[in-house]
């Protein structure tokens, strides 16, 4: 029993992880994104697209229980000077392209306060597993 717990507990991971780049790839590959406008439509329509498969979230969940609002994204960006990659700010010298910033070198999604999975071993009391896989990937968009 506790072999098939871990293999449906991987299983799950490996979906959020696929989800989770899927989304990346779709937002790393966009044009006009505003990624510091937390209401931007591309990025709430992409979320929707990993979540259902479809753009206006008409569509079952693909997993259970999983919210557009559990999703993170987050831009990060190589400082040119040291060289360290580093979250990219909001900002005119950040990665605001809306305001003239430069873009983001990365995009980074996540659950930042993971997925809950729990494990269901007969006799053996566990408490939940929060699952947290994190993608990051070029954004390769304008």
């Amino acid at each position: 029993m506790g072999t098939l717990e871990i293999g449906r507990i991987a299983y799950t991971y490996y979906a959020l992880h696929k989800l989770m780049f899927g989304l990346a790839r779709n937002l790393g590959t966009q044009q006009g994104v505003n990624f510091c406008d937390g209401n931007d439509p591309i990025v709430a329509a992409a979320k929707l697209f990993a979540l259902t498969g479809t753009g206006d979230g008409s569509a079952a969940p693909l997993i259970g229980n999983l919210s557009a609002d559990q999703i993170s994204v987050r831009l990060e960006q190589v400082d040119p000077v040291t060289g360290a990659l580093g979250e990219c700010a909001c900002s005119v010298p950040g990665c605001d392209t809306a305001n003239g910033g430069v873009p983001p070198d990365f995009i980074v999604v996540s659950l930042p306060d993971g997925y809950p999975v729990m494990p269901h071993i007969p006799l053996v009391p566990m408490d939940p597993i929060p699952l947290r896989p994190v993608v990051r990937v070029p954004y390769g968009g304008t």
